[in-house]
């Protein structure tokens, strides 16, 4: 049976480990896997602009052997000039898998549902899984744990958050949440990601209090204030989230040394600050390198390059 990457919120904590250990060997032995997917083609469909998501499937699949096709917003122009449907099923059958960067998740969905190979979900506007994949990967990587560790996500209940709520609470990391009042992720996701951290003995909390969120913190998250398709609200937004810049002052509350977390592209001066985001405790470039990685795990997994 077809499986596809679409939500963390599909996995289970063993699996989310196994991607984990996966990345570890790939990161480490390149020269083992470079024909692992000889032969397999990946398509990107992208209806967003894009550097890290679109580079790091293009060269992971490379490094593995296989070849990719970008489609761009113009290529295929999603629903618009062919409806998603017909799209993958005619993509079905020339490609290996689909990964899809799309505005709304229902398209992500869509493609699912009517491809026959695996769909990844590179990015919609409720879920970005490649990126919290990588993210709590790299906190791994970093502190040698995740259970016990305390994750504070400081700005906009957004996409990535989501996808954060749902890998924190099935890995056992804390996780506190800082944003303005009306800001706040999806209450449905909350309340599906602390059920998983209750059974992982992690726990999920939202403050609208920055502060509060970054005190005894292992690391600090941040995000652009307003994303991609919400450029009308953005002086509404900067003057809402006056109070929720990562800076030199919130990061001293937080532990002594505490990693400086961002998924990139920063709006720099707004949600962080230069002399953070270029600091001793920025791990921001480290964690872009690690979309690669996971990713190509995560293709490992569906396309059984694996021997």
């Amino acid at each position: 049976m077809k499986k596809d990457f679409i939500s963390i919120k599909d996995l289970d904590g063993a699996q989310i480990e196994a991607i984990f250990s996966l990345t570890d060997l790939v990161k480490s032995d390149r020269e083992k896997f470079k024909a692992a997917l000889k032969g397999k083609t990946l398509a990107l469909i992208f209806q967003k602009p894009s550097n890290r998501t679109r580079v790091s499937f293009e060269v992971g699949m490379t490094q593995l052997g296989g070849h990719s096709i970008y489609l761009g917003p113009d290529d295929i122009k999603l629903g618009v000039r062919e409806a998603t449907k017909d799209v993958a099923s005619v993509l079905s059958r020339y490609v290996d898998a689909i990964a899809a960067r799309t505005f709304s998740h229902s398209d992500i969905l869509k493609l699912a549902e009517n491809s026959t190979v695996p769909v990844i979900n590179g990015l919609s506007d409720l879920l970005h899984p490649c990126q919290a994949m990588a993210d709590v990967y790299t906190i791994k990587e970093k502190l040698g744990k995740l259970k016990g560790v305390k994750l504070a996500f400081v700005g906009d209940g957004n996409n990535v958050l989501h996808s954060l709520l749902y890998c924190c609470g099935k890995t056992g990391i804390d996780l506190c949440i800082a944003t303005p009042k009306g800001y706040e992720p999806k209450k449905e996701i909350v309340q599906e990601a602390s059920l998983d951290a209750d059974k992982a003995g992690g726990s999920i909390s939202i403050t609208n209090d920055p502060a509060r969120a970054v005190k005894d913190a292992d690391v600090i998250y941040t995000d652009v204030w307003t994303s991609m398709g919400q450029e009308k609200e953005g002086r509404k937004r900067i003057k809402k989230f006056k109070g929720f810049q990562v800076n030199k002052k919130l990061v001293s509350l937080a532990k002594s040394g505490c990693l400086v977390m961002h998924c990139l592209p920063a709006h720099r001066g707004e949600e962080i600050t230069d002399e953070v985001l270029d600091g001793p405790n920025s791990i921001v470039i480290d964690e872009a390198e690690n979309r690669m990685h996971v990713q190509k795990a995560i293709l490992l997994k569906l396309l059984g390059g694996l021997t």
